[in-house]
């Protein structure tokens, strides 16, 4: 019911402007100008990427359910409308996420804290042999520089670590549940790590929801680190490169460079042999991720006022429609006022 309560929420948020492939889009992370966008346009941030490896038919399935308990509507063209027994089953609570900072980075945090819970959990009895519960050979290499730099063998990070991981989970305003369903999953010498069927059975809760409970927490518990890496030196060390800072596409940060030479995108499109279409997508993705960003340079502010009293009195926020309202901006002015909002928020 979880994953179903999000698929809905995601469909509310995109309000029918887009189709139901649109959410599916954006749960995987697709790198697409058009779903880039509508993560500023939609105010999604929160939901980008949350679940990269996200199979077109475990999806599928859940827009099915939606149809059978009448929460949705399929229209034609893939469009869709949120019944009322929809919108009442969304009453309730939602996950919170980081999804656009995280992008499923998560993993390596939890893949890299694992194998360093196993090991030390190894050594404290001697017994160094075993077999690693990450195969991943860069997470292993990076675990043995991490206790090779910590002595790990003089017994004091076992400790150390475990203090962190109590006080860090403690400071978390979430279920106890939540807390334990990543908990569950840490392995030790004599103490296997829970299945997902494991903890699915033991919680009567689907795999993927429970999976949906674990990232949201591993979200959550990686920006207390992060924030305080003061207060978590160790584990602040292991999540180490996890969050994602530059946020922009790699493409659109060679234009941001550019642009921030004063460079116009005429000549950005010149020097970068990209389409001019091409290098407003990128501006536009730079809008979206930097709170400085120079809007007087594209629209001035009577034409943006314009256009957010053109969002809120047709509630909607498709550029052929505000195009109608505000004929005199171009689609890239239009694309860049909504950017503008969330950078704002």
């Amino acid at each position: 019911m979880i994953f179903q309560t999000l698929v809905l929420n995601l469909l509310r948020l995109f309000n029918g402007e887009r189709t139901v492939s649109a959410a599916y889009h954006l749960l995987r992370g697709k790198r697409s100008g058009q779903t880039i966008q509508d993560v500023g346009i939609f105010h999604l941030h929160d939901y980008f990427g949350i679940l990269p490896k996200l199979h077109r038919k475990q999806f599928d399935d859940q827009i099915q359910q939606l149809c059978e308990l009448q929460y949705i509507t399929i229209l034609p063209d893939n469009g869709y409308e949120i019944t009322e027994p929809g919108f009442r089953a969304l009453e309730q609570p939602l996950l919170s996420f980081d999804g656009w900072h995280y992008r499923g980075n998560e993993h390596i945090y939890f893949a890299r804290l694992s194998l360093i819970v196993q090991t030390l959990s190894h050594q404290s009895v001697g017994e160094m042999k075993f077999t690693p519960i990450q195969q991943n050979e860069i997470v292993q290499q990076w675990v043995k520089n991490f206790l090779r730099t910590h002595q790990y063998q003089s017994g004091h990070l076992q400790q150390k670590l475990l203090d962190e991981i109590i006080e860090s989970l403690d400071s978390l305003s979430i279920e106890e549940r939540d807390k334990a369903i990543v908990t569950k999953r840490l392995s030790g010498i004599s103490i296997p790590g829970f299945t997902w069927q494991q903890i699915s059975i033991q919680e009567n809760l689907s795999e993927m929801d429970v999976q949906l409970l674990y990232i949201a927490t591993l979200h959550q518990w990686l920006n207390e680190i992060t924030f305080n890496e003061i207060k978590y030196p160790i584990l602040s060390q292991i999540a180490e490169q996890v969050r994602i800072e530059v946020t922009l596409t790699d493409s659109a940060y060679q234009t941001a460079q550019l642009f921030k030479k004063g460079y116009s995108i005429e000549e950005i499109s010149i020097i970068r042999k990209l389409k001019i279409s091409t290098i407003e997508d990128h501006i536009v993705e730079l809008a979206m991720n930097d709170r400085k960003f120079p809007y007087h340079k594209f629209v001035t502010e009577e034409d943006i006022q314009n256009t957010l009293r053109a969002i809120e009195d047709y509630q909607t926020k498709k550029l052929k429609v505000l195009h109608e309202v505000v004929p005199n901006l171009s689609y890239f002015q239009l694309r860049l006022v909504l950017a503008r909002g969330e950078s704002n928020s």
